[in-house]
């Protein structure tokens, strides 16, 4: 076996391990059960903005110390986080002590951005599109195959919302265990390359930030790149939005002698999203004259769900909207980061799409104190959340038809022009 593919597989297998999470889909069910001493006031307005806050400002860190560190100690960082996060969950009972597994869970979050960076230190140029595929491929059938085990043991009364806890806590801590023994990273894109590698810390951080700042200027001072990456961070954080507070809206939708497939439900979107992925790398389409236009009506149509989800008084329609706008956004997220790419230098993908998920989650925190936080914003029930979320996606698709429009408008006058001289040319010729 090939090197480059012995490290993938390590790195995937850590990837896939850490998804085994069953208790995820029913988190909010366990913790609004007789477990905990909570009420839903407490927990969906004042404990689970804290994860939104958190995530923002350990990204901020995790982001400036991943290649410093070079990647396997945050690794290792992501896996005890979600120890931490899951043992409190099983023995710990107070709204204080759930405020601290939310910040904790942030964490847990942000260091993701280590796992999905550590490949491309350790595997040469040539395998990048590889070896993308294979860690994301990773996730999301660990995320498809925990949430089918987490649906069944809950329909066959296997297990209880509780003892789910305890799948999810053995997952992470194997997967903690695992990363121990990940190869370590020797060099590192910028403060660790090979031509720093005898120079003192303060020249290499010199460096360092000097590279980092000709790529962001490379990327961002191209309007198309620039685009792109403005709507796939208004997007991320529109779908992260929903995806973090639905739980509440299927409890504020569900009677009590309905059945629950949350479970379910995140499997089938897991699987239909990989499947719309992979559909978008072969789609043929000028996404240059008409990307815009296209970016602005699948945001049309999922602020549109995202509004009827709100309204509905049906669990299982919530459901099958739910997995609607997940697929959209699969769809269309896969063929912005592609966008992205094309255009940016290749050693530039993690600095790049790092800060669109910095700016992804600045919107995220803004949105979160406006809408949910207790104390600070509206704090609006989840019915009352999800006509804001809809009516955010229904501003993105405005402002990128808008610009669609013009784009399409500014191509045509263009080509007609271009046509009037070339016909104008023909006659003098004759």
């Amino acid at each position: 076996m090939e090197k480059w593919l012995k490290i993938s597989l390590l790195l995937c297998l850590f990837g896939f391990i850490k998804e085994l999470r069953p208790s995820e889909p029913f988190t909010y069910e366990f913790l609004i059960g007789p477990w905990k001493d909570l009420t839903e006031d407490e927990i969906v307005k004042q404990a689970f903005p804290i994860s939104t806050y958190s995530n923002l400002i350990c990204l901020v860190i995790i982001f400036l110390v991943t290649d410093m560190c070079r990647y396997k100690p945050l690794i290792i960082l992501l896996g005890l986080s979600g120890i931490v996060v899951w043992s409190m969950l099983l023995w710990t009972s107070s709204l204080l002590e759930l405020i601290v597994i939310e910040a904790m869970y942030g964490l847990f979050r942000a260091t993701e951005v280590a796992y999905y960076s550590y490949i491309y230190a350790k595997v040469d140029k040539e395998h990048y599109q590889k070896v993308t595929s294979h860690t994301r491929g990773a996730i999301l059938a660990g995320r498809s195959i925990s949430g089918v085990a987490s649906q069944v043991l809950v329909s066959t009364k296997v297990l209880d919302y509780e003892q789910l806890n305890y799948i999810s806590l053995a997952g992470v801590a194997t997967a903690t265990i695992w990363a121990i023994f990940l190869p370590p990273v020797s060099k590192s894109l910028y403060f660790h390359s090979e031509d720093s590698k005898n120079q003192p810390l303060s020249k290499k951080a010199k460096s360092a930030f000097k590279l980092m700042k000709s790529h962001f200027i490379n990327a961002y001072t191209n309007i198309y790149v620039l685009k792109w990456s403005i709507w796939w961070a208004l997007s991320t954080c529109g779908y992260v939005q929903v995806e973090f507070y639905l739980q509440p809206l299927y409890s504020a939708i569900q009677d009590d002698d309905t059945n629950i497939y949350n479970g379910a439900v995140e499997a089938i979107i897991t699987l239909l999203g990989f499947l719309a992925a992979l559909l978008a790398g072969y789609l043929k389409f000028n996404w240059e004259i008409k990307g815009e236009l296209t970016l602005g009506l699948f945001s049309l149509i999922q602020g549109a769900l995202i509004v009827a989800v709100s309204q509905t008084e049906y669990l299982f329609l919530c459901y099958a909207f739910y997995i609607v706008f997940g697929i959209l956004y699969h769809f269309m997220i896969t063929i912005a980061s592609a966008e992205i790419a094309k255009r940016i230098d290749e050693d530039s993908y993690g600095l790049i799409f790092g800060i669109n998920m910095f700016v992804s989650l600045v919107f995220n925190s803004i949105l979160t104190a406006v809408v949910a936080t207790e104390g600070i914003g509206f704090a609006l029930d989840p019915r009352g959340q999800y006509v804001v979320y809809g009516g955010y996606h229904l501003a993105i698709s405005m402002v990128f038809m808008g610009m669609g429009i013009r784009t399409c408008a500014v191509k045509r006058k263009t080509k007609i022009v271009a046509s009037g001289d070339g016909e104008k040319r023909s006659i003098s010729a004759s």
